[in-house]
């Protein structure tokens, strides 16, 4: 497996991953609407042009994206994304690994994921993110801001 940047030209594959790979947390909701699911191929090219993509690949197959975007200092990782034939292989902590490494000057990483979302929760905490804030969102959806500093080990 390896892991790359991404192409504009990669977008389409990623959107349907993104679906495919986000399907699980739409059921663990019940809700069918969260962003994973209902962003546009417009709306992937608009993150596109202000955000770094990774792709894992496998045999010539996309099977993984990461995204993430540096302000003031913090880099903002979002949407991870491993299809669930390849979860739980380490790929999604490649990927991690990866984009932490491509935004190696920041002072601190930032993330969210869904309280109910235990086994992403488990996998921050294991590489080193803590939790720093919830924020309800409504009856049934929380997310869960986790964050880790860095001591610039990539430079």
């Amino acid at each position: 497996m390896e892991i790359t940047r991404a192409n504009i030209s990669d977008l389409e594959i990623i959107l349907d991953l993104q679906r495919t790979s986000y399907v699980s947390q739409a059921e663990l909701y019940n809700d069918f609407t969260i962003p994973p699911m209902t962003q546009t191929l417009q709306e992937m090219h608009d993150d596109f042009s202000t955000k770094k993509f990774l792709k894992a690949v496998e045999n010539g197959t996309i099977i993984g994206s990461i995204r993430a975007f540096e302000k003031d200092g913090t880099c903002h990782i979002g949407r991870l994304m491993v299809h669930p034939s390849f979860q739980n292989k380490g790929i999604g902590t490649r990927l991690i690994d990866e984009i932490e490494h491509t935004f190696g000057t920041c002072k601190r990483f930032e993330l969210f994921t869904g309280s109910k979302s235990e086994k992403n929760i488990l996998l921050y905490q294991k590489l080193g993110y803590k939790i720093f804030k919830t924020v309800k969102i409504n009856e049934n959806v929380s997310l869960v801001y986790l964050e880790k500093l860095s001591i610039m080990p990539f430079l």
